[in-house]
């Protein structure tokens, strides 16, 4: 049987308006309200694996006369307990940040430009959903451009990579970044994941918000 066009447009547009999601509206503002405060989650380059808030008050579990203490730690652990590696307590990780960045362009994409909320969280600043997103993405690009003094965040302390013109330019991907300075660390080559930055950077490059809007996540090509 044939379809019309208008048929389809009606069809791709009711389609749009609808949504399946765990978190509903009220639900993503609690989110959103932690997740982008920089006392909390949203540090200068991007979402933390832990909150900052544990920095100054641990997690604290006592069972059978011992006591276990989980701590915010930007970069690595100070103990050996859950065998030396702080991986998940401070860190930033670029493929939770990109599943985060996806997740807010899918919800904008139904919620459009109504939906809006502070960023950073008490900064009075309201932005969409999209514009949270680009953002975001932002930040994790912050971790490899040279900031006003000529540096990069991702090389940290390491003069060479910093100083030295045949290393300043040469990027690395690390397997994760440190949480409040963004320096590099793990993994060097991790291309696999933290390659995606370069994905991110095209796409608010190249699409807008309304783009997101009219042709759903095809426009951010998260399908």
């Amino acid at each position: 049987a044939e379809v019309s066009e208008s048929a389809v447009t009606a069809l791709a547009v009711s389609t749009r308006n609808r949504i399946l999601a765990v978190v509903n509206e009220e639900r993503l503002r609690r989110i959103l309200e932690k997740m982008l405060d920089e006392r909390e989650f949203l540090s200068p380059f991007e979402i933390r694996a832990l909150s900052r808030v544990h920095r100054d008050e641990p997690y604290v579990f006592r069972t059978g006369g011992a006591e276990y203490r989980v701590d915010y730690l930007p970069a690595e652990s100070d103990s050996g307990m859950f065998g030396g590696n702080s991986n998940w307590r401070g860190p930033i990780w670029m493929p939770v940040n990109g599943l985060i960045i996806r997740a807010l362009l899918h919800y904008y994409s139904y919620y459009g430009d109504k939906f809006t909320v502070e960023c950073p969280t008490g900064s009075g600043r309201q932005m969409t959903l999209f514009e949270i997103a680009s953002e975001l993405s932002h930040r994790l690009s912050g971790i490899f451009l040279k900031d006003s003094d000529g540096r990069r965040p991702v090389y940290g302390g390491t003069r060479v990579f910093q100083e030295d013109p045949h290393w300043r330019d040469l990027l690395l991907f690390y397997e994760y970044f440190h949480g409040d300075n963004g320096a590099g660390l793990g993994a060097s080559h991790q291309t696999g994941w933290t390659g995606i930055v370069a994905r991110m950077m095209h796409l608010f490059a190249t699409r807008s918000g309304g783009d997101m809007l009219e042709l759903g996540r095809g426009a951010a090509g998260t399908e």
